[in-house]
C-alpha cells in the first residue's frame, strides 16, 4: 500500500517499491484499491521499470490495466501531483503482486542468420497490458525490444505467453554506385527466408534503393501484377500485404501511393530514389507469404526525362482506376508522369476522366494533359489546365497518357483521376463505316444494272431505226498511207450497180396524197450517171473524240418516222453575223473575211 494510508500520500510526492525476482519467475500486478487527488499541475501516475532488461520506464494511468507476466525484478512508482488547496482530495493505492512460474510460454530458442541478407531487424513487444521479453544469446541479455544488425549470426529465446504480441520490423539497403554493373543485374524484393520461418509476424519491411542520377530505378512485377490502392473507387487492397512506395531526391520526396499484388500495372520506373515499404495484415501473411517471394523485381535502367512511368496491361475484363501520384498533396510542381497503357486486339479501351477539370490556377508555366495512341499516324489530343477534360476517348491502339504540372497557385494542388474500361470493337463508327460501304456496293451494282439495260435498249433502237449520211463533197475521204487495199478499181468492178429492187418496197405511202402527183415513178431504178473515180473508197480516218463547241451543230442527225427519206446538204448556220463553211481541211472560217482567223 502506498504511504499514509488510507489518508493519502503527501501532496507531490514519489513512493517507490523494488521487487527482486529471480529471471525464472513471472509477477503479475492487481490494483485492489485506488483514489486519485484533484490534481491542477502534473498528474497521478504509476511507472514500471526492468532494470536487467530495459533501461526505457512504462508510464501507465491508474485507471489502465496493470501489467502481468513481468519476467524477474522490477520496480513500481507512484507520482503524486500538485493539488488543489480547495479541494485536494486524497492519492492512495492498495495492490497485490502475483508471483509463480511461467505458463505457456514458449521456452524455444530460434537461430537468425544475417550475414549475407543485409537486413536490419528491430523485434519488440507491442502489447502493453502482456510485455514479452526477447532474449539474444542468454537469458539475462532480455529486453522488450532488440535490434539485430546484418553481417552477424543470433540465438534468440521470446519469454511471452502469447507469441501474437511480438513484431518485427525489417529494413534492407539497396544502392548502385556503378552504372555499367547494375544494368545486368537484377535483385528479387523478397522477404528472406530466415524471417519466414519465424513464429513472429513481420510488420513491416523496408528496402531503401539508391542509384546515381544517371540511372532510373524500375520495379517489375510481371506475374502478380500490382493494384493501386483507390478507395473512393472502390478499389482497394484486402489482402494480407501491401506496398507503400515513395520517392526522394535532394529537396524533394514524394509518395505514388498504396499497391497491393493481383492488379494491371507490370512496371513502374522512378527517376528518383525509393523507398518500399512492406506491409502486413494479420495471420494470413503465413500463408501469403511465398506468394510475394518471387514477384517483386528491382532493375536499374538508364536515366530517362520522364519523373516517373506506369506501365499497364490490363485484362479486357477489368476495369482500372487510375490517380496520380502524391494523391493527398498533389503532383509536384514540373512533375511529368506518364502511363504506357497496352490494349489488345480487337479490343477498344474507353478512357473516362472522373474530373471535369484541372483544377488549378498555374503561377508558373502550363499545365498540359497529352493523349496518343502508339501509332505512325495517331492524332494527340492535347488539355491545358484552363480547358475542360474530355470526358470519354476511345483508343484502339496501345497509348500514352502524360500528365505534366506546373507551379500551381498557392494552396491548390493537381489531383487526377481517370477510369480505363474495354470492350470488342463494335462501335457506332465501325457500324456506320460497314453499313455505308454496304449502301455504296448496293449503289454501284444499281448503276451498273441501269447502265447495261439502257445500252440494250440504245442497240434496239438503232437496229430498227436506220441512220441517214448526210453526204460532204468537201472532206476527204483518201487516208494518206492507205491505198492499194482494195485490188480492183471502181471502173473493174460492179459494186456499185444494184442486181434488182424488189416492186414491193414502194415508199409512196409515206408522202402526203394532197401534194403527190397522179404520175409519180414509184421504186425505178436509174442509173448512175455521175463522174467514177480511179481510186476506190477508203476507210475513214482514225481520230480521237472529242467534245464539240456549244456553237457547232452535230452533223449526225438522225431521222424519225415523220420525215422523209430523203437526202439533203447540210446548211450552215449563221453566226457572228457572217456565214461559217466547212474547208476540206476541216477548218471552219467566215466567208465575208477570207483572210481572217480561222477556228479551230
Amino acid at each position: 500500500m502506498s504511504a499514509n494510508y488510507p489518508l493519502g500520500l503527501p501532496e507531490d510526492e514519489l513512493m517507490t517499491w523494488q521487487f527482486v525476482l529471480p529471471s525464472s519467475l513471472r509477477a503479475d500486478i492487481n490494483f485492489i484499491n485506488y483514489t486519485k487527488p484533484n490534481c491542477e499541475r502534473k498528474y497521478e501516475r504509476v511507472e514500471y521499470s526492468l532494470p536487467n532488461y530495459s533501461p526505457d520506464a512504462r508510464v501507465l494511468s491508474l485507471d489502465d490495466v496493470q501489467p502481468v507476466n513481468i519476467p524477474g525484478s522490477f520496480n513500481l512508482s507512484l507520482y503524486g501531483c500538485d493539488q488543489d488547496d480547495m479541494k485536494p482530495g486524497f492519492l492512495r493505492l492498495l495492490f497485490k503482486v502475483i508471483v509463480n512460474y511461467p505458463k505457456n510460454e514458449e521456452n524455444v530458442t530460434y537461430k537468425i542468420d544475417l550475414i549475407h541478407e543485409k537486413t536490419n531487424l528491430t523485434v519488440y513487444s507491442k502489447s502493453s497490458m502482456n510485455e514479452c521479453l526477447i532474449c539474444v544469446h542468454s537469458s539475462r541479455n532480455c529486453r522488450p525490444n532488440v535490434t539485430l544488425e546484418y553481417g552477424r549470426t543470433y540465438f534468440v529465446t521470446f519469454l511471452c505467453q502469447n507469441l501474437e504480441n511480438i513484431r518485427i520490423i525489417a529494413e534492407q539497403s539497396i544502392v548502385c554506385w556503378n552504372a555499367r554493373t547494375c544494368e545486368n543485374l537484377f535483385f528479387q524484393l523478397a522477404v528472406p527466408s530466415v524471417l519466414l520461418q519465424l513464429p513472429i509476424l513481420i510488420e513491416t519491411f523496408t528496402w531503401k534503393i539508391q542509384a546515381l542520377e544517371a540511372v532510373n530505378i524500375e520495379i517489375r512485377s510481371s506475374t502478380l501484377k500490382l493494384k493501386q490502392h483507390i478507395p473512393n473507387r472502390d478499389q482497394r487492397c484486402n489482402g494480407s500485404y501491401s506496398y507503400i512506395i515513395n520517392g526522394s531526391s535532394p529537396g524533394r520526396s514524394w509518395s505514388l501511393g498504396y499497391f497491393c499484388p493481383v492488379g494491371d500495372i507490370e512496371k513502374i520506373q522512378i527517376k528518383d530514389n525509393v523507398t518500399i515499404t512492406l506491409k502486413t495484415f494479420g495471420k494470413r501473411w503465413f500463408n501469403e507469404s511465398n506468394a510475394q517471394k518471387g514477384d517483386l523485381k528491382l532493375f536499374f535502367k538508364p536515366v530517362l526525362q520522364e519523373d516517373c512511368i506506369f506501365t499497364l496491361s490490363p485484362d479486357r475484363k477489368t476495369k482500372v482506376y487510375v490517380q496520380t501520384p502524391n494523391w493527398l498533396e498533389g503532383l509536384l510542381p514540373f512533375m511529368s508522369v506518364y502511363w504506357n497503357i497496352s490494349v489488345l486486339p480487337k479490343q477498344v479501351a474507353r478512357l473516362t476522366f472522373l474530373n471535369e477539370r484541372m483544377g488549378i490556377t498555374c503561377e508558373k508555366s502550363r499545365a498540359f494533359i497529352y493523349i496518343k495512341e502508339q501509332s505512325a499516324k495517331a492524332l494527340e489530343t492535347v488539355c491545358r489546365d484552363d480547358n475542360v477534360l474530355p470526358r470519354t476517348l476511345n483508343l484502339r491502339q496501345h497509348f500514352w497518357i502524360n500528365i505534366t504540372n506546373c507551379k500551381p497557385s498557392a494552396k491548390q494542388q493537381l489531383s487526377l483521376q481517370f477510369l480505363v474500361t474495354f470492350q470488342k470493337n463494335s462501335d457506332l463508327t465501325v457500324i456506320i463505316g460497314v453499313v455505308a460501304g454496304g449502301m455504296a456496293v448496293l449503289a454501284i451494282t444499281g448503276l451498273l444494272i441501269c447502265y447495261v439495260k439502257k445500252k440494250r435498249k440504245s442497240k434496239r433502237k438503232e437496229s430498227h431505226n436506220p441512220v441517214v449520211g448526210v453526204y460532204n463533197t468537201n472532206v476527204n475521204t483518201l487516208l494518206p498511207g492507205r491505198q492499194g487495199i482494195f485490188k480492183k478499181e471502181r471502173k473493174k468492178n460492179d459494186s456499185h450497180v444494184y442486181a434488182v429492187i424488189e416492186d414491193v418496197m414502194v415508199y409512196g405511202h409515206l408522202l402526203d396524197n394532197s401534194t403527190r402527183p397522179e404520175m409519180a415513178e414509184v421504186g425505178v431504178y436509174r442509173p448512175f450517171s455521175g463522174p467514177v473515180s480511179t481510186t476506190p473508197p477508203s476507210p475513214p480516218p482514225i481520230r480521237k473524240i472529242s467534245k464539240s463547241s456549244d456553237l457547232q451543230e452535230s452533223s449526225n442527225m438522225l431521222v424519225t418516222d415523220s420525215e422523209d427519206y430523203t437526202f439533203a446538204r447540210h446548211v450552215p448556220e449563221n453566226i457572228h453575223n457572217g456565214d461559217l463553211n466547212v474547208n476540206g481541211n476541216g477548218h471552219v472560217g467566215s466567208r465575208n473575211n477570207e483572210q481572217g482567223n480561222s477556228v479551230d
